[in-house]
């Protein structure tokens, strides 16, 4: 899926897909579950200020930096403000036997382009044109002389690197403070689908699948009676498939290789000087 590329003075507008394509990476996955959970789910539920959105917080290593700078998650005491809903990346597993659209591997080409999967294929209308008044000018001596078949068509094909089809593990964690909110928070993630567990979810013009498992574990510190805030917990984990393409930051290739086709082989002739006893053979002739 190619983004819109930045076109430069003179360039050809149906070319134009060749200059960028798209290389997915983890982070567009994260960023596309984050995104639907946040904008497509857009779970809200009652509090003591009325019917409001919970927030969705993102996971990760910079927890302490989050904990410290962003005020308005925690109240003055420290204390987080539920309810609140956060999401992970527990894992990332690589199946061979998971296939996607090149079900065997492709070994890419051996120079320093690379590339092995096909994408698309064009007719360079500009070289193929060139050939042919070539062709037209030499066999008519004119340079507009209409020919009914034309032998000589350059194309134009796209190759990216190797796609990986990788299985993405996100754990969604629901906190509230009281069961009211989980059940107004929970039952979305459960009715939303009907009777399938799988869904789509997009950033920018990546698309990827995702499954959302059956088992809707909660748990709770009610029961303990002591002097900890009371809190509801619920997890609900996700299998989203993806597909990796190229290095990312540390490719030191092209993310799309341009090649042309080659449509006619010349081979040059090889000519001999002879030396003087053969020269007197022949007569003074040279022969080539």
């Amino acid at each position: 899926m190619p983004n819109e590329p930045k076109r430069t003075t003179g360039e050809d507008p149906n070319t134009k897909e060749f200059v960028e394509y798209r290389q997915a990476g983890i982070e567009d996955a994260d960023r596309a579950m984050h995104g639907w959970l946040d904008e497509v789910m857009n779970i809200h539920c009652t509090t003591n200020k009325g019917w409001n959105k919970v927030k969705v917080k993102w996971v990760a290593g910079e927890r302490s930096h989050v904990s410290k700078n962003i005020r308005e998650a925690r109240d003055s005491s420290g204390a987080l403000i539920l309810p609140v809903i956060t999401l992970q990346r527990t894992g990332i597993k690589k199946d061979p036997a998971m296939k996607g659209t090149a079900w065997a591997h492709i070994p890419e080409v051996a120079d320093h382009k690379g590339g092995s999967l096909q994408v698309s294929r064009r007719i360079s209308q500009k070289k193929s044109s060139e050939f042919s008044s070539a062709d037209v000018r030499r066999k008519h001596n004119q340079p507009n002389f209409r020919t009914r078949k034309q032998e000589k068509v350059v194309y134009e094909t796209v190759s990216v690197p190797m796609p990986a089809y990788v299985e993405i593990q996100y754990e969604i964690s629901i906190w509230t403070e009281y069961q009211q909110q989980m059940n107004e928070v929970l039952q979305p993630f459960i009715t939303r689908r009907g009777g399938i567990n799988n869904f789509s979810v997009a950033y920018d013009s990546l698309r990827y699948e995702a499954f959302m498992d059956s088992d809707f574990s909660t748990e709770s510190n009610v029961s303990e009676l002591g002097a900890d805030e009371r809190k509801y917990e619920a997890k609900v984990n996700i299998r989203l498939l993806a597909t990796l393409l190229g290095d990312g930051s540390n490719a030191d290739k092209p993310r799309a290789v341009v090649r042309e086709s080659a449509v006619e082989v010349k081979m040059t002739r090889e000519k001999v000087v002879w030396d003087a006893e053969n020269n007197q053979h022949h007569g003074g002739k040279y022969r080539g």
